[in-house]
């Protein structure tokens, strides 16, 4: 890495410039919801990855993932957040317990979504297990 720049510009110029400018939007409305998160690449996922800082590694919470077609924007424990408009993908990964909205290269991205999904995300991040575990119950009842 060059002195100036950082691993997440590094990251983002191996994808076409809208698709970067689009990871830009949703890195800061990221940070606009959770200014305590943590953001780093996830080299092995090739993926941006946020982290709360209430464990001693950090919990992950949320995700930028670029492809080149499009962006992610996602979240680790999306099946215990409200969506009652069903505006989140994911459901048909049975097994993982994601969910995420994706944005084409030059889609409007809606911050007040972006926003709102990823404080509730946060919000359920930081619960204990046990909280969670009550949340998903009452779900899914």
């Amino acid at each position: 890495m060059d002195e100036g720049t950082d691993p997440i510009t590094d990251f983002l110029a191996d994808y076409p410039a809208p698709i970067a400018a689009q990871c830009q939007r949703l890195r800061e409305l990221v940070r606009e919801a959770v200014p305590s998160s943590v953001e780093r690449v996830r080299p092995g996922w090739r993926l941006i990855g946020y982290d709360l800082p209430i464990t001693r590694h950090g919990t992950y919470f949320a995700w930028v993932w670029p492809e080149r077609e499009h962006v992610h924007v996602g979240w680790q424990m999306g099946t215990l957040m409200a969506d009652p408009c069903g505006l989140l993908s994911g459901a048909h990964l049975r097994l993982k317990k994601v969910r995420y909205l994706t944005y084409g290269p030059r889609e409007r991205i809606a911050p007040r979504v972006v926003i709102h999904f990823t404080r509730d995300a946060a919000r359920i991040a930081a619960m204990s297990r046990g909280e969670r575990q009550l949340l998903a119950l009452a779900r899914s009842a």
